[in-house]
């Protein structure tokens, strides 16, 4: 049996969709299916040049927007449990409040992993969001017609230098010693491209003018704010996040019109913090219920957990999830079934 609400899952485009779905010891989508959820995963095409002109309205109505309506349509339910990852978090805000402005109830609940919706703080970020270097990124796209996934990798990798730049270089280069084979790293190498038209909107409107979170992102025809984003959710952020920091995504939770809101601060960083499946027994978690503090008030006062904060999330997916029904049988009652997973889209890799 299966609740009878399915469950969406949109992971960021910035790599692919498996670091969700590593093995089955690490997998969060098994882990999912085992407690009994229907569970969809987006799988984004990775982009060339022709791709040039997509945007972020792109992305919300041919990605977001038709993935749940198809999911809709496929479990024969009014409505689905959508999350977000990183960038699309990000982007699943912006949808809610464009859902929101249509009158359309189509997500019950929403989850943000590692999402940030409020840019004010670039923190670590802020050489790599100067004008000198945008004006750069923007070169290269108008060139190219993407952004190739080198470039965002290697930024990532300059936050965190001396962990994924110069220690890797010295002990492989200098020492001779093969790095060790590690499913987390591999994906890490396995980067997308970012059409032009997006990467330009997202580092522009939302990284550099923090447009979202101070005053609002126009898309799509709409004027779009985080006050929009009233429905049930819960936000999980990493201690030690270098991509997207805690205290960040807290900030951007704060601000969003929900008077249902959940916040957990797990340890470790981006990857890690997220990919924590209980049976590892590894890093806890932090929780408090009153988000009216600020960040450093709210860690203070926060309970500690031992342990993955899946279980803790799922009790709460649990409430949100509808009644146990009959498992959905992939294909049944004539609908297409296009290929086995994991799709045709994670094969293809970076190219210009």
């Amino acid at each position: 049996q299966v609740h009878s609400t399915p469950l969406v899952v949109f992971p960021p485009w910035i790599n692919k969709y498996y670091i969700l779905d590593l093995k089955a010891k690490n997998s969060f989508v098994k882990w999912v299916v085992d407690q009994g959820y229907t569970l969809f995963m987006v799988s984004w095409v990775n982009p060339d040049s022709a791709y040039s002109d997509v945007g972020m309205e792109d992305y919300v109505e041919d990605g977001y927007i038709a993935a749940i309506e198809q999911v809709k349509a496929i479990t024969e339910q009014k409505q689905v449990n959508a999350v977000g990852y990183c960038i699309a978090g990000t982007t699943l805000s912006l949808t809610l409040s464009l859902l929101k402005q249509r009158g359309d109830t189509s997500v019950k609940s929403a989850t943000f992993f590692t999402a940030l919706t409020d840019f004010s703080d670039q923190g670590e970020f802020q050489p790599f969001l100067t004008d000198d270097f945008i004006d750069g990124i923007e070169a290269e796209t108008e060139d190219k017609g993407i952004l190739p996934s080198i470039v965002m990798a290697r930024t990532f990798s300059f936050l965190r230098s001396n962990d994924l730049v110069y220690g890797p270089a010295v002990k492989s280069y200098m020492m001779g010693e093969t790095p060790p084979a590690f499913d987390l790293l591999y994906w890490n190498g396995d980067g997308a491209n970012l059409p032009a038209r997006m990467a330009m909107q997202y580092l522009r409107g939302l990284c550099q003018r923090n447009e979202l979170a101070e005053g609002g992102f126009d898309l799509c025809g709409r004027h779009l704010v985080l006050e929009d984003v009233d429905i049930p959710l819960c936000a999980i952020a990493c201690e030690t996040d270098h991509i997207a920091p805690w205290k960040d995504s807290y900030r951007g939770v704060q601000k969003m019109g929900s008077n249902d809101k959940t916040f957990i601060m797990t340890q470790s960083g981006h990857i890690a913090g997220i990919v924590n499946p209980p049976s590892k027994g590894k890093y806890g978690h932090y929780t408090n219920e009153d988000l009216g503090l600020d960040h450093a008030a709210w860690q203070e006062g926060a309970e500690f957990t031992a342990g993955s904060w899946w279980p803790r999330w799922e009790a709460w997916l649990d409430k949100r999830s509808g009644e146990m029904i009959e498992a959905r049988i992939p294909g049944a009652q004539g609908k297409e079934i296009l290929c086995d997973a994991p799709g045709t889209y994670v094969a293809v890799k970076s190219r210009s």
